[in-house]
C-alpha cells in the first residue's frame, strides 16, 4: 500500500478540500496521513493526522516554525508521496522530495501571490514569489482550482496543472418548505480584506431579512464593531468557525448565499471559491460578484445573479428581489448544477493524477 502525506497549514477542522482529497484517496486504496497545526477537537476521520502545537500562530514566526518542524518531522518518515497545499508548504516538501527522491504533488487552492492581503508588504510578497520561482519550474504534478489560475501558471511558468474544482460532496436535500415569515441569507469562508463583508452588513441597513456570517478572519473585530456601529445586531449573526459537516445543515435553512469578492487583485479576480458550490449543493439560490470565474457559472447554469452595482441600496435591491421570488422559481436549475458541480465527479481527475 503505497503512502501519502498530505500537509497543510491550517487546524484541519474547516478545510473540506483537503478532507475530500484524503478521503478520496484512502477510499482508492492509500494509505493517508494528513498533518496540519493544532486547533479544536477534530471529528473521526478514516485517515490518520497528525497536527503540531506551535509556538508561533501567525506571520513570518509561524511559516518558518511550521516548515522546519515539518520538514524535521518528514526526514525519517516512511512515504511514497508528498501532497503540498499551497505556497505556505511547499518548501519543506520540495526539499524533503529532492533528498529522499520521493514524487511530490502541488495543490494550489489560490494565487497565492497575489492575494489581498501581501498588496501593501511588497517585502513578503517578494519573498513568497522567490520561493514560487525557485519551486514552481521544477514540479511535475500539480492541481489547482479554476482554469484561469492554471492559465496563469503556464503563462508564467510553463506549468501544466490539472484544474480539480473544489466542488462539494453531493447531497441530496429533502424536500421542505422555508420559514418564508423569516428570510435567512448566508455568507461562509474567511472574513479577510475585499471578501465583501463589509458591503453585505451596509446592504442589511435595507433588506428585511438575517444575515448569518460562518467564519473567522483578519477583519471579524472591525466587522462586528460595525454591525454593533449600525445597530444591526438582531439582523446580522456570526457564528464563528464550523466544522463542515455542521455548515450543510445550516446553509440548506437558507434563502440566499452571498459571494462578494473585489476585483482588487488576480487571486480574486481568478479564483472560483467552493461556497458558490456549498449554496448550490444546499439547493439555494446565489448572489455574486461580476467575476469572470463566477460569470461562468451563472450565465451557464442560472442559479442565481451576478451583482449590478456594489452600492449598498442597489445591492439590497438585488437581495430583495431574490428573496421575493418562490423557492420553486430556481430549483430545477440548481438540482441540474448541484448534480454536475459534486466531488464524486470532480475526484475521477484527481485519482487520474495520482
Amino acid at each position: 500500500m503505497k503512502k501519502i502525506i498530505i500537509s497543510v497549514t491550517n487546524d484541519l477542522i474547516t478545510d473540506q478540500r483537503v478532507h475530500k482529497v484524503a478521503t478520496s484517496l484512502i477510499n482508492k486504496g492509500y494509505f493517508v496521513l494528513l498533518i496540519g497545526k493544532h486547533g479544536d477537537q477534530i471529528k473521526s476521520r478514516s485517515y490518520r493526522t497528525h497536527r503540531f502545537k506551535m509556538i508561533f500562530n501567525k506571520g513570518f514566526m509561524f511559516y518558518l516554525e511550521y516548515n522546519y518542524r515539518l520538514f524535521s518531522f518528514l526526514l525519517f518518515k516512511k512515504f511514497d508521496i508528498l501532497l503540498s497545499n499551497d505556497l505556505d508548504t511547499l518548501l519543506s516538501n520540495f526539499l524533503l522530495s529532492r533528498i529522499r527522491n520521493k514524487k511530490l504533488v502541488y495543490d494550489s487552492h489560490e494565487l497565492f501571490t497575489e492575494v489581498p492581503e501581501l498588496i501593501n508588504r511588497p517585502f513578503i510578497k517578494f519573498t513568497w514569489s522567490i520561493l514560487e520561482r525557485l519551486c514552481l519550474p521544477y514540479i511535475i504534478y500539480s492541481y489547482t482550482v479554476s482554469q484561469s489560475i492554471s492559465n496563469y501558471y503556464l503563462r508564467k511558468y510553463g506549468l501544466k496543472m490539472l484544474v480539480v474544482k473544489n466542488f462539494p460532496i453531493y447531497k441530496k436535500t429533502s424536500n421542505y418548505s422555508k420559514d418564508n415569515k423569516v428570510k435567512k441569507i448566508i455568507y461562509q469562508g474567511a472574513v479577510n480584506k475585499d471578501r465583501g463583508i463589509e458591503l453585505m452588513i451596509e446592504s442589511m441597513l435595507y433588506v428585511d431579512a438575517t444575515l448569518i456570517i460562518v467564519g473567522a478572519g483578519d477583519i471579524i473585530k472591525q466587522m462586528k464593531n460595525k454591525v454593533k456601529n449600525f445597530s444591526l445586531e438582531n439582523k446580522v449573526k456570526f457564528l464563528g468557525k464550523l466544522p463542515y459537516e455542521d455548515l450543510y445543515e445550516i446553509t440548506k435553512t437558507c434563502d440566499l448565499g452571498l459571494s462578494f469578492e473585489e476585483n482588487t487583485c488576480l487571486a480574486y479576480s481568478y479564483s472560483l471559491p467552493n461556497k458558490i458550490f456549498d449554496y448550490i449543493n444546499a439547493e439555494i439560490p446565489v448572489l455574486i460578484s461580476d467575476l469572470p470565474e463566477f460569470k461562468k457559472i451563472i450565465i451557464k447554469n442560472k442559479v442565481g445573479m451576478c451583482l449590478k452595482s456594489r452600492e449598498p441600496k442597489e445591492v439590497a435591491k438585488q437581495i430583495e428581489h431574490i428573496l421575493s421570488l418562490s423557492q420553486q422559481y430556481w430549483i430545477d436549475e440548481i438540482r441540474l448544477a448541484k448534480k454536475e458541480f459534486c466531488w464524486q465527479n470532480e475526484e475521477k481527475k484527481l485519482l487520474t493524477l495520482f
